[in-house]
């Protein structure tokens, strides 16, 4: 599967836009937003795609923005971490500032585990685990996003300046 992982937007539509053209270029099966999106304009982006985003600590899940994401069909995530799987990999999604992310960073118990919040870029190893931060769209210099192929383990980073 081939994932393009963005974090921390912060409401930067025209730089969110731009990620999004990149990496469709490059072929995505999937966008995952590791937290601070921003408002329903940049959600917009992402309607009738295949996305899934955790919650940053500067995002306000406002009834507004619930009734918008509920209204698109864009799937609003539980507590975190959000999982799934992806090639037959085990893929744990984080922002950074929840109280388990430091124990997840500790003992990681996914293939890959995706987070942002630093707005710098993380690509380790960690026993099994790869720990993935694509940068941040905003305030990062440069601003970037990545791509993920699960399927071979290729990881690129996308510089967006």
């Amino acid at each position: 599967m081939r994932i393009g992982i963005l974090s921390d937007s912060h409401g930067r539509t025209a730089k969110v836009r731009d990620a999004v053209a990149r990496l469709d270029a490059r072929g995505v099966d999937l966008f995952v937003h590791c937290g601070d999106v921003g408002d329903a304009d940049v959600f917009e982006i992402f309607v009738g795609r295949p996305f899934r985003f955790v919650w940053g600590n500067c995002d306000l899940p406002s009834p507004p923005l619930l009734a918008f994401l509920h209204a698109t069909a864009l799937t609003v995530p539980a507590h975190p971490p959000l999982r799934f799987n992806a090639d037959g990999a085990s893929v744990a999604v984080f922002h950074g500032h929840e109280p388990g992310f430091a124990a997840a960073m500790a003992r990681p118990d996914a293939d890959y585990l995706l987070h942002g919040h630093t707005h710098v870029r993380r690509d380790e190893r960690r026993g099994t685990c790869r720990v993935i931060n694509p940068g941040a769209i905003h305030r990062a210099s440069p601003p970037s996003a990545a791509w993920l192929d699960t399927g071979t383990d290729e990881l690129i980073f996308i510089d967006l300046a």
